[in-house]
């Protein structure tokens, strides 16, 4: 690329300088020219943080709602319901501490420290987590109603005190596996001229394996083993109600558990389908040697960006298939006269 004066051609941009021109757009003079993708990476610099922000006020609003309705509403204090609420609660942490991440996005680098580092990986993994495995609690509760139905048994175990404490042992779990994340998270600072921090996660020699190692071990405890039990559980209960219907005298499920087991299956549905690729991703990452080409750099924001869409969405599943959630939330945006 040739200078407009017509004088000799600028020297290519380097990562540091191509940054400053990311960040700056100040009009001064270049004293590089910019690689053949420069304007690509200017447009994704503008429009992730635009969707990043969209993303965390609507998800904060809706699961804010959520999480008020359910604890200021009597009759929704219901075993279903307490689980959806953990499940507002996670969603509302990680649009909590989105703004860092879109505020690193905006200045190219990390100025928040080690510690708020570690938190912000933390929460970023705790959601890769914990929907999935409220989810999987959530589908072993709907097969245990539908089980009952079936034998006309009742469930003197399933209360709200015993969906507390199976919300409390999935957020334990979620610690668990989250905490080698939570060691390895830290600050890292780059080695050329313009010394810049990133929040990272820095692991031990040999580097290449133990990324490997950490993106198998998120492909299996975040996506194989709770997708299969899922799998398996729905249609164990799908067997069960087909049964039912052809082989027995007992009456169907009645209208409002139908109603409760249809909202659970589409908010998984939804979760699958924002989580999916992602964890394809990870597959191809194992099995493949891509380069980064803008192409493939511009599909993994799309995939990350339809992952913490999933934050959003849930309140809005609830308002369409849920009577009560829809009369909860009418009462609370009531104006009342004093």
């Amino acid at each position: 690329m040739e200078n407009v004066t017509g004088g000799s051609p600028l020297p290519v941009c380097n990562d540091s300088e191509l940054m400053l021109a990311l960040g700056s757009g100040n009009g001064t003079e270049p004293r590089c020219a910019p690689p053949a993708d420069y304007y690509f990476f200017r447009d994704l610099y503008v429009v992730l943080p635009v969707i990043y922000s969209v993303i965390c006020a609507v998800g904060l609003t809706g699961n804010t709602a959520v999480i008020y309705v359910i604890l200021k509403a009597p009759k929704m204090k219901t075993v279903t319901n307490m689980f959806i609420l953990n499940l507002a609660i996670a969603d509302d942490l990680f649009t909590l501490v989105l703004p860092i991440s879109i505020a690193e996005h905006l200045l190219r680098y990390w100025p928040f420290g080690e510690v708020l580092c570690k938190i912000i990986l933390s929460v970023d993994h705790y959601n890769i987590f914990s929907s999935i495995y409220f989810l999987t609690v959530m589908s072993v509760d709907r097969y245990l109603v539908v089980l009952a139905t079936v034998r006309s048994k009742r469930m003197p175990y399933r209360t709200y005190r015993a969906a507390k404490t199976a919300s409390l042992c999935v957020w334990l779990l979620v610690v668990v596996i989250v905490a080698p994340f939570t060691v390895f998270a830290g600050v890292f600072v780059s080695p050329d001229r313009a010394a810049r921090k990133s929040c990272v996660l820095s692991f031990p020699s040999p580097e290449g394996s133990w990324f490997k190692a950490s993106r198998i071990y998120t492909l299996v405890l975040g996506f194989a083993i709770p997708v299969s039990t899922i799998c398996i559980l729905y249609t164990a209960m799908l067997y069960r109600l087909r049964n039912m219907r052809l082989n027995s005298n007992a009456k169907a499920l009645d209208k409002a558990k139908k109603k409760v087991t249809l909202m659970v299956f589409v908010v998984l549905a939804v979760c699958l389908f924002c989580w999916t690729p992602f964890h394809l991703s990870t597959i191809v990452a194992l099995t493949t040697d891509l380069s980064n080409t803008p192409l493939l750099i511009g599909i993994s924001y799309f995939i990350a960006s339809l992952s913490y869409a999933n934050s959003c969405l849930n309140p809005f599943l609830y308002a369409f298939l849920d009577h009560s959630f829809r009369k909860a939330f009418r009462k609370m945006l009531e104006c009342r006269p004093a």
